[in-house]
C-alpha cells in the first residue's frame, strides 16, 4: 500500500522495499532485457488503479487499453502522456530511431510535465543497445532507476531486481529476488546481500 506522498509500484513487495512506492511526480527508468519480466512490471505499474494513465507502446504488441505509438514523433508522444501513470515502451526505440539528443529532449520535457501534476512516468530502457555515455545521460535525468536482471546459477535462473537510485528516498542495499507468475512479478521473501 502506497503512502500519501507515494504511488504504488503495482508490486506490493517493491512498495515495502522503497518506503511505500514511487515518489509522486517521479520519472522511473526500468532497465532490463525482455526476458526479465520488464513488460510485466510496466503493466503492473500501469494497471494497479484500473488503467488511470497512458501506456504508449512504441515497439511491441499493442494490448487492450494501450496506445499504438509506433512512428509518432516525440512531440506527439508528449501529448499522449495523460493520467497519473504513464508508461513509455520503450525509450530505447526513441533513441534508436531519433537519436540520443532527441530522446533526452523528450525525456526532459515529459518529466517536467509529469512532475508538475504529481503523476509518474515509467520509461523502458533495454540494455546493451546504447553506448554507456548515452545510458549515463538517461540515468542522470531519472528520479528512480531500477534494473531487472537474470543470473544463472548452475541449472537455475534467478531473477533479481536492483533499485539503483531514488531521488528523495533511500535505496535498498540489497538485490531483491523475484519470480514471474501468471499474475506478473512477485518479489521473493529471501534476498542475496550485495
Amino acid at each position: 500500500m502506497a503512502k500519501d506522498n507515494r504511488r504504488s509500484t503495482g508490486i506490493s513487495g517493491l512498495d515495502l522495499a522503497i518506503e511505500g512506492g514511487f515518489p509522486l511526480g517521479a520519472s522511473i527508468v526500468v532497465q532490463g532485457s525482455p526476458l526479465t519480466g520488464i513488460d510485466h512490471m510496466a503493466r503492473q505499474f500501469w494497471s494497479v488503479d484500473g488503467n488511470t494513465g497512458s501506456y504508449l507502446m512504441i515497439d511491441g504488441e499493442v494490448e487492450q487499453g494501450m496506445l499504438n505509438a509506433s512512428g509518432l514523433t516525440p512531440d506527439q508522444l508528449v501529448e499522449l502522456c495523460k493520467g497519473d501513470r504513464v508508461v513509455v515502451d520503450s525509450l530505447s526505440s526513441i533513441i534508436i530511431s531519433r537519436g540520443i539528443d532527441t530522446a533526452i529532449a523528450f525525456f526532459e520535457r515529459v518529466k517536467k510535465e509529469i512532475s508538475s501534476r504529481d503523476a509518474n512516468i515509467m520509461l523502458i530502457l533495454y540494455p546493451d543497445l546504447h553506448p554507456s555515455h548515452e545510458e549515463i545521460r538517461i540515468m542522470r535525468i531519472a528520479d528512480v532507476v531500477i534494473e531487472l536482471k537474470e543470473v544463472i546459477f548452475m541449472n537455475e535462473i534467478e531473477r533479481q531486481l536492483a533499485v539503483h537510485k531514488i531521488r528523495r528516498g533511500q535505496v535498498p542495499k540489497r538485490l531483491i529476488p523475484f519470480n514471474i507468475t501468471e499474475k506478473g512479478i512477485e518479489l521473493s521473501t529471501t534476498s542475496r546481500v550485495v
